[in-house]
């Protein structure tokens, strides 16, 4: 679409945090020539942001005091880019009662998400760890008896969520041979051509969906819905051989039924990227550990510190924040990512 042949609303765009000059220059270039449109970059310090916060349109950042998103009188948008969006679902749907505000979550780093899942799961089946772990003590070609290699070939994989993160994931490992099992919300609103043949469930079925596969790679958000969506019941469903691979949000598996699942080898292992405790005190030690559990001593899981965006520093994540930000001034309301408040994602 031309922008010629568009009338362009007047767009005041906050950002609450200070940008650096890198992305700066990105926003800016990616944004240059849009009409009417006008970029703040303030110190972050709260009386500078309440005082401009009234002239904004859209605000973007993440976590954002209420006063100023209420002081934001004009706000249409709120755009946080990043994933996580709990901590904002109370208090839209608060304001929402009295004027429509959209909240906007970010997808720009679900490429990287999905590549980290693979990493993980590969990681897990070729036992890349002990082996380096031995080489770096000069134990030099063990025998494969030690910890030999799990084929990914002929596994049967079950997607638990179906957005960005999990869609490429089912790109990334189609070459493999395996089956795939999608659980989502809902299909018939989803006409999308899927990268292989799929068995489809609904959240009622969860129980067939598990009895169905044998490695669950879950990819869902913390919802009212999700939070102990898998405990003891559900993995053992999944069998001996069952290996779980959590990079939505910790709180979707029940942290002891999954520790005990792994120390007693009811499933054969795990990867995890999302954790239970993201203060942790530290120990006697001055070690931290982000769970209430010793998933470090055991030796069938691969342990990654919730780092699966990485790297943040990639500019192309913020593609999707321009886009929203030419909609608006386009006077489009067909924005990219709107969080359903009701659903809470």
């Amino acid at each position: 679409m031309s922008d010629k042949n568009v009338s362009h609303h007047a767009t005041t765009v906050l950002f609450t945090w200070e940008v650096n000059d890198r992305l700066k220059n990105y926003l800016l270039n990616n944004l240059e020539g849009i009409p009417e449109l006008k970029l703040i970059f303030p110190e972050t310090k709260d009386k500078i942001l309440l005082k401009i916060a009234p002239e904004a349109d859209i605000l973007v950042g993440w976590r954002v005091k209420d006063e100023i998103k209420l002081a934001a009188k004009n706000m249409k948008l709120f755009i946080n880019p990043g994933v996580g969006i709990k901590h904002h679902i109370e208090f839209f749907r608060k304001l929402n009662l009295k004027r429509k505000v959209l909240l906007i979550n970010g997808h720009g780093n679900n490429y990287f998400t999905a590549q980290h899942t693979v990493a993980m799961l590969l990681t897990l089946l070729n036992k890349v760890i002990p082996h380096h772990n031995w080489m770096v003590n000069g134990h030099w070609r063990k025998r494969d008896e030690d910890d030999i290699s799990i084929p990914l070939r002929y596994r049967k994989i079950g997607l638990l969520g179906y957005g960005a993160v999990n869609s490429n994931v089912h790109k990334f490992l189609q070459g493999f041979n395996v089956e795939f099992s999608v659980l989502r919300r809902h299909w018939q609103e989803k006409n999308e051509n899927l990268p292989t043949p799929v068995k489809k469930y609904l959240p009622t079925e969860l129980d067939s969906f598990l009895r169905e596969i044998d490695i669950l790679i879950i990819a869902v958000p913390e919802t009212s819905d999700t939070i102990g969506l898998i405990g003891n019941e559900e993995l053992e469903k999944l069998g001996s051989k069952g290996i779980i691979v959590n990079i939505g949000r910790g709180s979707v598996v029940n942290e002891k039924d999954l520790y005990e699942a792994l120390a007693q080898k009811k499933i054969s292992g795990a990867c995890i990227d999302v954790w239970y405790e993201y203060n942790p005190e530290p120990d006697v030690d001055g070690l931290k550990y982000p769970y209430h559990f010793p998933f470090h001593e055991l030796d069938n899981v691969v342990l990654s510190p919730h780092r699966a965006a990485s790297p943040l520093n990639d500019l192309e994540r913020w593609n999707e924040v321009v886009e929203n930000i030419k909609r608006f001034n386009r006077g489009e309301n067909n924005f990219l990512n709107v969080v359903d408040l009701e659903r809470e994602y």
